[in-house]
């Protein structure tokens, strides 16, 4: 019989990190060697156990999982990365096939997926979810927005009005007008109500 699959899970919620093991640690050929509760420690439990495949959750404390992505593939150019996450913008996407994962899922991924998701993976392949990669393709044009812009767009899906943004920014409210309405053109918006819902379904902002 051949080895089992050495995994390492990285996730911050119990309950989440408890099911993916579980799933996991059901299949005959793979096994779960080290859990993580924030990027950091991801890094850490990599260095030690060296697994053949890691799955991490996009949004941890402390460092991020894609954070924590860029970190292990630079120090292990072959590291074999999923990332794992509540939402699945196209901007997360994109972010994280950037940051080097061979594929991503979200945490409502059937057990069928994750399976697929670590055997490809392990075989050097990429793996994607076909709802995903609809989603990725409906989604082509990246809205090139600033980087301050999307400070403001941030500020926008806190509630905040003009003035509170150019008090937070230390801009002048004409500036921060500006930018508001340079961000509706971007998006294709009308207000900031569907600005703010877009940027967070999409993955451009992350509150």
């Amino acid at each position: 019989m051949s080895a089992k699959i050495r995994i390492l899970v990285a996730e911050d919620h119990l309950i989440a990190r408890v099911g993916v093991t579980g799933v996991i640690n059901m299949q005959p050929d793979m096994t779960v060697v080290a859990e993580a509760v924030d990027g950091q420690q991801a890094i850490s439990l990599f260095r030690k156990h060296l697994p053949d495949v890691t799955l991490l959750d996009i949004r941890m404390p402390k460092m991020s999982g894609l954070e924590a992505a860029t970190a292990i593939l630079a120090e292990h150019p072959s590291a074999r990365l999923i990332a794992l996450t509540s939402y699945g913008g196209d901007e997360d996407i994109r972010r994280a096939w950037e940051a080097g994962v061979q594929a991503f899922l979200t945490k409502d991924v059937l057990r069928e997926d994750l399976i697929k998701a670590i055997h490809a993976v392990h075989a050097g392949k990429t793996y994607l979810p076909r709802h995903l990669a609809v989603k990725l393709t409906a989604q082509q044009q990246r809205p090139n927005l600033s980087p301050r812009e999307i400070e403001v767009l941030k500020l926008v899906a806190q509630g905040m009005g003009n003035k509170q943004i150019a008090y937070e920014l230390h801009i002048a409210e004409d500036t921060a007008k500006n930018h508001i309405k340079s961000i509706f053109g971007k998006l294709g918006v009308q207000d900031r109500t569907q600005a703010a819902t877009m940027a967070i379904q999409r993955g451009i902002i992350h509150l």
